[in-house]
């Protein structure tokens, strides 16, 4: 008889339910978030298992791949978008589990995508080059807006990038702002530095891959964006339409309209936050450098205003960028910008 396992991951332990094909429960369990615990707990099932289910959570690496290494077919679920049952009062993890092979046994559980185990590394790299930049960003709005506030001028982001910390001195004459602005800068020097070497070490071991070697061809889209953009997407061939790209990097609205009129949101934060910083970096810079994209954000931004505008455009560079991994084609701002 057909099995199927559902485990419902935390950060210390997890619960594994496991039904048949008639929905009957054989097994459930708290186990530890030890690799042979949970094994033990398959064991008995392991020949009639049609696939055990994980829960998508920040901790999933480690028991997807023990599974996957121990011959189980392994498929991740996407929690955001899993319809639960509304007729029930009280759920817990045991119905969790249990609910999620009964989702793989119907063959209507949305999955997530399990991405390649040798790859993880140089993409969560980039990811903590991300979370240096905008600490970085934090900085310099703090130490500009000091100045702002103090002085009643304006120094521009790149002008802070190059400032040392004895030029602080001759900014200010408080030994307290002094200090502060000390701090600041000595930080965004420490944070440039780590960043550039992230960069280094990523470059130096990862290389554009064919489908992805035209992103280049993009205005405002780099080496760094590039390489951002290829460890997120992984395989664009799991995105069947361009619609479910842009929307999985976050560049639509998440809104439920009906007859014209705004009914609901549906989950803003259904996507990649990752993908969604790159294509806004690529739009500020796209609107810099490309004609073409300068006008497309100030008709966007005379009409609303510039952040509305800078989503507007990142999400033309994302369905453009979409078409280029895909069929493996340069950049044709005539097609993208044609009014």
């Amino acid at each position: 008889m057909k099995a199927y396992a559902g485990i419902d991951l935390h950060s210390s332990n997890n619960y594994v339910g496991v039904l048949n094909e008639k929905d009957d429960r054989l097994s459930g369990k708290r186990v530890s978030n030890e690799l042979g615990d949970v094994l033990m707990m398959l064991e008995p099932f392991k020949n009639e298992l049609q696939g055990v289910v994980v829960e998508s959570t920040y901790n999933w690496y480690w028991l997807v791949d023990g599974l996957q290494e121990h011959g189980y077919d392994v498929h991740l679920a996407n929690p955001a978008a899993i319809k639960q049952y509304e007729g029930l009062k009280h759920t817990d993890d045991r119905w969790d589990s249990f609910w999620l092979a009964h989702l793989f046994r119907l063959g209507i559980l949305p999955e997530g995508y399990i991405y390649p185990k040798e790859q993880r590394a140089v993409r969560d790299l980039l990811r903590r080059r991300l979370m240096f930049v905008q600490q970085r960003t934090s900085h310099i709005l703090s130490l500009q807006s000091m100045i702002t506030r103090n002085l009643g001028i304006r120094m521009s982001s790149n002008a802070i990038k190059k400032l040392k910390e004895e030029d602080a001195q001759e900014i200010f004459d408080s030994k307290h702002l002094i200090f502060m602005a000390q701090n600041n800068i000595s930080l965004i020097q420490f944070l440039k530095t780590r960043i550039y070497g992230i960069e280094e070490a990523v470059m130096a071991q990862a290389k554009l891959r064919k489908e992805f070697d035209m992103l280049l061809s993009i205005p405002g889209i780099g080496k760094i964006l590039a390489l951002t953009i290829m460890f997120e997407v992984g395989d664009i061939h799991r995105f069947p339409q361009v619609g479910n790209y842009s929307s999985y990097c976050r560049c639509v609205k998440s809104e439920r309209l009906s007859n014209g009129k705004k009914k609901g949101e549906n989950n803003r934060k259904n996507g990649n936050r990752y993908l969604a910083w790159a294509y806004v970096e690529a739009a500020n810079f796209a609107k810099r450098y490309c004609p073409d994209a300068q006008k497309f954000w100030q008709r966007k931004q005379a009409k609303r205003n510039n952040i509305v505008a800078i989503k507007a455009l990142s999400n033309k560079i994302a369905r453009a960028s979409y078409y280029v991994m895909r069929d493996q084609v340069p950049f044709d701002p005539g097609k993208l910008f044609r009014t």
